[in-house]
């Protein structure tokens, strides 16, 4: 089985409740009205802190995440992702607004909301069509990708071509979130304690429903989900079952399901991932994740790409002033 760089993005922080958010809704809340590729500003995006210069910004063997770092100007180019999911960046690149009439970015600070407009415009419409069929009140989005996409400082291996989102397993809240909250809110873990299966107190039939959803889009290449969330839907999904084949099971992904499109059209230089097998991913292909070996994998050595590892096109963006 061919695996991909283990993703993790769930930040373990506690929702902040009571005074504090009381004493700071008035002064902060604003609801920002939607617009399809928007930049989002609001009250709720805090001012980025400015990172300190590099010494060597020429240098190709410079890791590539230090240099998008501070890369904090949008690129007057075509849209377009170019490279792979785990290796490449974005040209070109629409910003998700942070409050939207169906969606909340969660949390503002990252500054991760940007992505193809393609996965965009599938976010927006994916929200509202979740709400109007009752199935969910609205989608928290985590991170999506960098300005410029490619790799992140913190969190992730792939996310770099502005194709990949998070979305959380806990509904929009009826009111929106302010700054603090949005920092300190921690989405929903759905995964039992011992990781062979989800939380009945959690894990709902709707859960199902919204990844299902998610699933039955055309231009939608795979989901990730935690391996307990798989044999959940495996277990409970009847009648149709062709959308299970686009549902792989991924370390982490307690808190949110992973959607990851298909490189569009006008991405000449974006590299497809390999089809995943056939079937469903039920039964045998997905005993092993309740292994030793897949229930506690062995760290592999982590070492961060660098700027000579990306596509030529990247590597020019990198250079640009």
């Amino acid at each position: 089985m061919t695996r991909l760089p283990i993703h993790v993005s769930q930040w373990s922080r506690r929702c902040l409740k009571g005074l504090r958010a009381a004493l700071l809704r008035p002064a902060l809340c604003l609801v920002l009205a939607a617009t399809n590729g928007a930049v989002a500003q609001d009250a709720n995006r805090p001012t980025p802190r400015a990172l300190p210069r590099i010494s060597h910004p020429d240098d190709s063997k410079a890791p590539a995440k230090e240099l998008l770092a501070r890369k904090t100007r949008p690129t007057k180019q075509e849209a377009r992702s170019i490279g792979f999911y785990s290796s490449g960046c974005l040209a070109g690149g629409a910003a998700l607004p942070i409050s939207g009439p169906a969606w909340q970015v969660m949390p503002s600070s990252r500054n991760r909301n940007w992505g193809h407009p393609t996965l965009i415009r599938f976010l927006e419409n994916l929200a509202l069509e979740v709400r109007k069929a009752g199935i969910w009140n609205g989608l928290l989005i985590g991170d999506i990708s960098q300005l410029h996409g490619g790799p992140m400082s913190t969190g992730h291996a792939s996310h770099q071509i502005g194709l990949d989102a998070d979305i959380w397993l806990t509904p929009m809240p009826k009111e929106e979130p302010v700054r603090a909250e949005r920092e300190e809110m921690m989405s929903t873990n759905v995964v039992g304690r011992d990781r062979l299966d989800v939380d009945p107190t959690k894990w709902m039939p709707r859960h199902g429903a919204l990844i299902k959803a998610a699933a039955l889009n055309a231009q939608v290449e795979r989901i990730f989900v935690n391996p307990a969330i798989k044999k959940a839907l495996c277990r409970e999904t009847t009648g149709n079952r062709t959308w299970l084949h686009k549902v792989r099971p991924w370390w982490g992904h307690d808190y949110h399901f992973h959607v990851r499109l298909r490189c569009p059209a006008d991405s000449a230089e974006c590299t497809p991932q390999d089809p995943p097998p056939p079937g469903d991913g039920c039964d045998k292909d997905l005993d092993w994740w309740f292994t030793d070996e897949g229930l506690y994998p062995k760290p592999g050595p982590e070492k961060p790409l660098a700027a000579a590892d990306l596509p030529p096109a990247c590597r020019s963006m990198l250079a640009q002033p």
